[in-house]
């Protein structure tokens, strides 16, 4: 008896899973290959925007902030329509979303301002990618500007993402907005140094360096009073792409023009006297 009864519940059973089957399938097959047609979609739209922006030569910044922002809208619209096909209605889905909206939008509130840096920062355009800019205690080259993140890589080659709130609300250095910019050397030579020697000696030797501007022209500074050395203060002014090559390669030829005309670059030194008592030996 319990044994036909058994046989009863699972015959049971199977019939409403060939029901559900029936009922649910064809609805979960729609969805599925909705999902992946959907996928396939959106990356063939992105790749047909990408050579778009890169046809017509749009701002790298906004062309990589459009990707990211066409795509999250994309997923969105193909998820909605992968539950309407699955047979959840419009108006108890856009209801949950609208509610499951506010719940993330208080839960996510710094992504929420990083998107709105990330839309300032496009807007008001303080850097472009491929600029290079401190901020955050980072310094490096941006890289892309995507919908709430920028990605900085500094000198030796790291990336960094910086939240675009961060960026957008706080102070930032743009080494690159400019076409020129100063360079700042500062040498120090021996008391007793003739300086009007050495300032001939310096500016000579820029001289040399076509990567100089000459206007403004190189100029050299007496400043201090060190406690080894006078030490001078050398402005020149270049593109902003030679600003490192041209500090290298003219400290290097100063040291060689000291060298050359016997310009003495002190060791740290100090003077001691020492005071004996009357008496003492």
């Amino acid at each position: 008896m319990d044994y036909d009864l058994s046989i009863d519940n699972l015959s049971i059973i199977k019939e409403k899973a060939i029901d559900l089957a029936f009922q649910f399938g064809p609805a979960l097959f729609k969805a599925l290959i909705l999902l992946l047609l959907g996928r396939y979609v959106i990356r063939l739209l992105i790749r047909l925007m990408t050579s778009a922006l890169e046809k017509y030569e749009i701002d790298p910044s906004l062309s990589t902030f459009f990707r990211s922002f066409l795509s999250a809208v994309l997923w969105v619209i193909l998820l909605i329509s992968v539950a309407t096909t699955l047979g959840m209605e419009m108006t108890s889905f856009v209801a949950i979303l609208g509610a499951a909206g506010l719940a993330v939008g208080l839960a996510l509130q710094g992504s929420l301002a990083n998107f709105a840096g990330g839309v300032l920062i496009l807007v008001f355009k303080p850097f472009r990618v491929g600029d290079t800019i401190e901020a955050q205690g980072t310094i490096g080259a941006v890289e892309s500007i995507d919908i709430l993140y920028t990605k900085v890589r500094n000198f030796d080659n790291k990336v960094v993402t910086i939240p675009n709130g961060a960026l957008a609300n706080n102070s930032m250095t743009n080494y690159s907005q400019k076409p020129t910019r100063r360079v700042d050397f500062a040498v120090g030579v021996a008391y007793g140094t003739d300086l009007k020697k050495t300032r001939k000696v310096i500016l000579e030797t820029l001289k040399k360096d076509e990567r100089i501007h000459e206007d403004p022209e190189p100029v050299v500074y007496f400043t201090n009073f060190g406690d080894s050395s006078l030490d001078l203060t050398i402005r020149c002014w270049v593109d902003v792409a030679d600003l490192w090559p041209v500090y290298w390669d003219n400290m290097e030829a100063i040291k060689e023009a000291f060298e050359t005309n016997e310009i003495e670059v002190p060791f740290p030194q100090r003077d001691v006297h020492h005071f004996y008592q009357e008496g003492e030996k």
